[in-house]
């Protein structure tokens, strides 16, 4: 039993190892539904291939630890599959106890998956106790139905629970916490790209802006005293206005990468981003009713920490106009909830609009990468910088054609 237990949990752990060679390096595949579905249905069929054998002559397997995990990472898009998977090669095995494997796996299929939304939304930790939970309670049903074939609960069936219980519960654990941690170290790594990233774009950004605005303000000068020279003809004093209206979008242009430089001592405050969300909000209000969009707004955090308050404005806003333009179609509802969670402030910013595919997602706050086809991407950039300054991260929950939640947690010291 013992050889044969050992190899059934080699074959659960060998997907976490083609994992971490094939597909480590790319974070958003830990939630791709492909990927769920190939890496469990590999176990599962060895699992069943190869039961687990008892001296008392039962035997018994570990198909439902990859099944449970999938469904819990995935839902129904995975869970169906590898349910109709299960049952088919059961069928195949043939032998006792089909029949009750069927209607087994059935009540499985209707619960555990159904868990797998607010699962996600769970800590790393909270997801381990969970998983393990879930695997209790499954485990723990399957005796209640072997019931059937033990009149009298004698000892036997007792040592097949006392069996049985631990290794699935434990099997759970073990890969949840190894998921768990690659998942963790992929985001570590991709946060750390990304905040170099961020980093080179700062130092470079305040460098050149204050290089370039010097002659730009000299040269500014010039022309002002050229449009107010009588030398010079009335004709030609129209390209001196073309000059200065290209020169003041220039001087725009310079501020908008200056805002990727280092916070300003003159404009930190200390504040609960109260005035600052709602004069986002007011200022953006007319913007909003241009393209159809309402705006509903909640207020409920009392932590506070200091901001540049021109970066944090300039963030939301930024936040604010990409929300809008996404429902500009047709219009839609942008929900803007501020509250505070332990020692964080949490502000989503929801949209119904058309919402990003996976790859989207992960490309967001890379330089030069926008959805929009007139976009540089570069404000999304700069909201990433914002955040990366002050410690904070930001999550990114899509559906094409449902909608796009932005979430920025804010740690408070």
């Amino acid at each position: 039993m013992t050889e044969t237990l050992l190899n059934n949990f080699l074959f659960i752990l060998l997907p976490v190892l083609i994992y971490l060679i094939f597909f480590e390096d790319r974070l958003s595949h830990y939630r791709s539904h492909r990927v769920f579905l190939l890496l469990a249905a590999f176990p599962l069929i060895l699992t069943m291939t190869f039961p687990i054998e008892m001296k008392l002559g039962f035997n018994f397997d570990l198909r439902y630890i990859p099944f449970i995990i999938a469904a819990l990472f995935s839902g129904y898009k995975v869970a169906i599959p590898l349910y109709i998977l299960l049952n088919v090669y059961r069928f195949i095995l043939g032998g006792e106890g089909l029949i009750q494997s069927f209607l087994f796996s059935t009540v499985v299929l209707l619960v555990v998956p159904y868990w797998c939304r607010k699962f996600i939304q769970l800590t790393p930790k909270e997801r381990v106790i969970w998983g393990g939970i879930t695997s209790f309670l499954v485990v723990s049903f399957y005796l209640f139905t072997l019931t059937a074939f033990f009149p009298v609960l004698n000892e036997e069936y007792w040592m097949i629970a006392a069996n049985i219980v631990p290794v699935h519960v434990a099997g759970v654990v073990i890969v949840l916490v190894l998921i768990e941690k690659i998942i963790t170290n992929n985001q570590k790594r991709e946060q750390y790209m990304q905040s170099e990233r961020l980093n080179v774009i700062n130092e470079l950004s305040a460098s050149v802006s204050h290089e370039i605005r010097n002659p730009l303000t000299v040269t500014s000068g010039f022309l002002q005293l050229l449009k107010e020279s009588t030398t010079v003809k009335a004709d030609d004093k129209v390209y001196i206005d073309y000059s200065l209206t290209e020169l003041k979008r220039a001087e725009k242009i310079i501020s908008d990468f200056l805002s990727f430089a280092k916070p300003q001592a003159k404009n930190m405050i200390t504040t609960n981003l109260k005035s600052e969300i709602e004069y986002v909000n007011n200022i953006m209000v007319p913007y909003a009713h241009q393209h159809l969009v309402e705006l509903e707004f909640s207020f409920t955090n009392y932590l506070s920490r200091t901001f540049d308050q021109n970066q944090i404005q300039q963030c939301l806003i930024n936040l604010y106009k990409n929300a809008i333009e996404a429902m500009k179609e047709n219009g839609g509802t942008l929900s803007i909830d501020v509250f505070s969670k332990k020692r964080y402030i949490i502000i989503c910013i929801k949209d119904t609009g058309e919402g990003m595919t996976e790859e989207e997602v992960s490309l967001i706050g890379k330089p030069y990468y926008s959805t929009k086809k007139e976009g540089t991407g570069l404000g999304m950039v700069m909201v990433y910088s914002v955040v990366d300054k002050i410690g904070g991260r930001i999550e990114i929950d899509s559906e094409k054609g449902v909608g796009t939640t932005f979430q920025l947690t804010i740690p408070v010291k």
